[in-house]
Formats: structure tokens, C-alpha cells, sequence
């Protein structure tokens, strides 16, 4: 078994923005049960600032840190900002994760764009080819995770 680096312990043992946001501007959620991870955003948005984060998740540590360092790198960010969060640099600012565990990252980068997607559903100003070309495919691919 790997070691996880003291940031990924950390975010694990006292993750941010832990909880939901009742009149959320976006939810979005990814995942699979089948993985046994499952991440939930949500984000308040004011004139395109994403103003407030929090999410929930039922997931291994690495999912959990994940999902913690996620919302701290686009809270007070822009929307286009946040959209350019990939999941390389949610591992990297977790100071790596092993392997078998990268697709959590992946799941954080899902869950904020499935998030931003659903506020633009909300908002209503953009086709559902508007938003897909903004915020890409926000359906899950952990159907292919086999760990």
C-alpha cells in the first residue's frame, strides 16, 4: 500500500466546506455505487463568483480529501475560473495520491463541472449544447473504474 502525504491525511482528517447549501445556485453529483464513491457539490453563485462551496461525500480518504481540496481552489473563483480545475491539479495540490486512488480526483473535477452545469440548467440563458461545450460531458465515467 502507498502512503498518502500529510496533505491528503489532513484534508481527510478535517476536511473544508463540509455540508450543503440549502438554496444551492448548483448541485452536482458523480459516481457510482458500484465504485463506492459518491461526491456531491454545491455552489452559490452571485454574478458569476462562486461565493460559497460545500460538499458532501461517501468515499474512501482519498475521495473525501479530494472533494475538500476541490472546493478551496474555486471558492471565490470565477465560474470560468473553477471550470479550468482539472484533476492534476487537485493532485498536485494534494501532494500526489497513489494511483489506484487518482480517479477520485477525477470525480472532484466532474462534480464541479456537474455542478456549474446544473446552475446553468437553472439560470436557463444557455442550450444544453451551450453548456455541455462550456462544462463538457458531466455525465459520470466511473462506470470504467475497476479497483
Amino acid at each position: 500500500m502507498e502512503a498518502y502525504s500529510e496533505k491528503v491525511i489532513e484534508h481527510y482528517s478535517n476536511p473544508r466546506n463540509v455540508g450543503e447549501i440549502v438554496d444551492a445556485s448548483g448541485v452536482g453529483e458523480v459516481g457510482n455505487p458500484v465504485c463506492g464513491d459518491i461526491m456531491r457539490i454545491y455552489l452559490k453563485i452571485e454574478n458569476d463568483v462562486i461565493t460559497d462551496v460545500k460538499f458532501k461525500t461517501f468515499g474512501c480518504g482519498a475521495a473525501i480529501a479530494s472533494s475538500s481540496i476541490s472546493t478551496e481552489l474555486i471558492k471565490g473563483k470565477t465560474i470560468d475560473e473553477a471550470l479550468k480545475i482539472t484533476n492534476k491539479q487537485v493532485v498536485e495540490e494534494l501532494g500526489g495520491l497513489p494511483p489506484v486512488k487518482l480517479h477520485c480526483s477525477v470525480l472532484a473535477e466532474e462534480a464541479i463541472r456537474s455542478a456549474i452545469a446544473d446552475y446553468y440548467r437553472k439560470e436557463g440563458k444557455l442550450t444544453e449544447d451551450e453548456i455541455k461545450a462550456k462544462c463538457g460531458d458531466t455525465a459520470s465515467h466511473c462506470e470504467d473504474c475497476h479497483h
